[in-house]
């Protein structure tokens, strides 16, 4: 059995709600990653993505350099554990039709999970695995 610790993701960029839309989206950027971790101390309280700045921002005409990212956060965000199967975390990421996991212990951020980050774990010669294996195109 395969577990989520066995190939989620360490290398986290997280930001507290406060942080506005463009700290976000530069951290992105700079980062060379889609989603920010939305943290309060260790605890994760929401997840935002690059898609999220542009569908719930920017969008609604929300002013990116005033609006927060609690604002805009995914709330109740589904986690796992670095010790749950890997089908367990595909099993939840469809369940709730979302694309990441954090992963967490003992309430603190350890990992995240991704649905490409599954692709290449089960399923490594699938066009999603190619693409997420392949080095981000800037």
């Amino acid at each position: 059995m395969t577990t989520v610790g066995e190939f989620m993701t360490t290398r986290l960029v997280t930001m507290d709600g406060s942080a506005t839309l463009v700290a976000a989206a530069q951290q992105m950027r700079d980062s060379a990653i889609g989603d920010v971790v939305v943290t309060d101390g260790d605890s994760v309280v929401g997840i935002i993505t690059d898609r999220d700045i542009t569908v719930r921002g920017v969008a609604e005409s929300m002013d990116p350099d005033t609006t927060r990212l609690s604002q805009i956060t995914t709330k109740d965000v589904v986690t796992v554990s670095q010790y749950d199967a890997a089908v367990a975390a595909a099993d939840l990421m469809r369940t709730y039709a979302v694309r990441r996991l954090p992963v967490v212990e003992d309430g603190k951020l350890i990992g995240l999970v991704s649905m490409g980050d599954l692709a290449v774990e089960r399923e490594p010669q699938s066009v999603l695995a190619d693409i997420s294996a392949d080095d981000p195109n800037n």
